[in-house]
């Protein structure tokens, strides 16, 4: 999986923040807030994104609203699998990864393999 370009990626936050369909003007409005951005810009991102399969979108009158297909966090371990592909030695790459991690985080982690290993049980 690529990693999202940088508009493409301020794009997908919005969405994922705001947790509802949006339009492309709702969506430069905000990015205004922080840095000028050109409405067709947005517009051409978003379509992208669309075709790229990252967004649904719906009609609203004459605006298309945008909603995401995937998850933030679908998103974020997907780009986890593809940098442990890029291992030829996925389980020395864990541990490099989990040395690196925070006392919380080893204990999310140990969460989500109980829950994980709950599943998987017939």
């Amino acid at each position: 999986m690529r990693r999202l370009g940088e508009l493409e990626a301020e794009i997908m936050d919005r969405l994922w923040t705001w947790n509802r369909p949006a339009t492309v003007r709702e969506v430069v409005d905000d990015i205004n807030l922080t840095r000028p951005v050109a409405y067709t810009t947005v517009m051409t991102v978003t379509n992208i994104l669309y075709n790229k399969g990252w967004l649904l979108r719906g009609k609203q009158g004459r605006a298309w609203l945008y909603s995401p297909v995937r998850t933030r966090e679908a998103y974020a371990a997907a780009l986890m699998e593809d940098g442990l592909g890029a291992s030829k030695d996925r389980p020395a790459a864990l541990v490099h990864f989990v040395e690196n991690m925070t006392e919380e985080e080893v204990a999310a982690l140990r969460k989500a393999l109980r829950a994980v290993g709950r599943q998987a049980k017939p």
